[in-house]
């Protein structure tokens, strides 16, 4: 399931967008600081950053600027009051992949959203490498070392979270979100019994455990 970061100050804006987006089959977080948007871009975390300008902070012009500075190649929606050809053209030649003004339709939001995915994911690598893991994007096939090791489609959905992220933490919440799909109970032990698959297939020493926290490839 991919990930979209909203930064947006106005609650009743990024309720609604955010509300959309679940209801479209994404994951979402929402932040209302320009300086917090940053952070969680370059978390890793997320597939796509829906960007005010208007933002306490850090202004949206300037989370971009870092973002692209730093060699970060997350997809960015520009969502903004600030419509002036001037404002557009900062943001484009900024690095944004996209530019939409306030007041906004929000079919015309997801569109966008869905178009960006798209290009994405057709510039994406058939095969994801972790080290000596290999997953196969297009057959759903996984090996290590060459050697093939036999997935159910669950465990490579958590295995291609895990390597999509391969050094950050990833929360119980969600890999339950990105992976199986639904809101959490906080009382599932689904997560850590997969883990416990993936730990007997591929090494029980690949995937770290911080008590509390969630988990980590290493």
């Amino acid at each position: 399931m991919a990930s979209i970061l909203i930064a947006d100050d106005e609650k009743r804006i990024s309720g609604f967008i955010e509300k959309g987006l679940k209801a479209a089959g994404y994951a979402t977080r929402v932040t209302p600081n320009g300086t917090e948007a940053l952070h969680l871009a370059r978390s890793g975390e997320f597939d796509l950053v829906v960007l005010d300008v208007n933002l306490p902070g850090m202004t949206g012009f300037e989370v971009l600027e870092h973002l692209r500075g730093e060699g970060h190649g997350i997809p960015v929606i520009m969502l903004t009051a600030r419509v002036e050809l001037e404002d557009t053209v900062a943001g484009l030649e900024g690095g944004a992949d996209d530019y939409l003004g306030k007041p906004f339709r929000f079919d015309e939001l997801l569109a966008r959203i869905r178009l960006r995915m798209k290009k994405d994911a057709a510039t994406s690598a058939p095969e994801l490498r972790h080290r000596d893991i290999v997953l196969d994007i297009r057959t759903r096939a996984a090996s290590i070392d060459g050697r093939e090791v036999e997935l159910s489609a669950r465990e490579f959905a958590l295995a291609e979270e895990l390597i999509r992220h391969a050094g950050h933490v990833l929360s119980r919440e969600q890999l339950l979100s990105r992976v199986w799909g639904y809101d959490f109970d906080p009382s599932s032990n689904v997560v850590d019994v997969y883990i416990g698959y993936l730990r007997q297939k591929l090494g029980a020493g690949r995937i770290e455990t911080l008590r509390g926290v969630g988990y980590r490839l290493v």
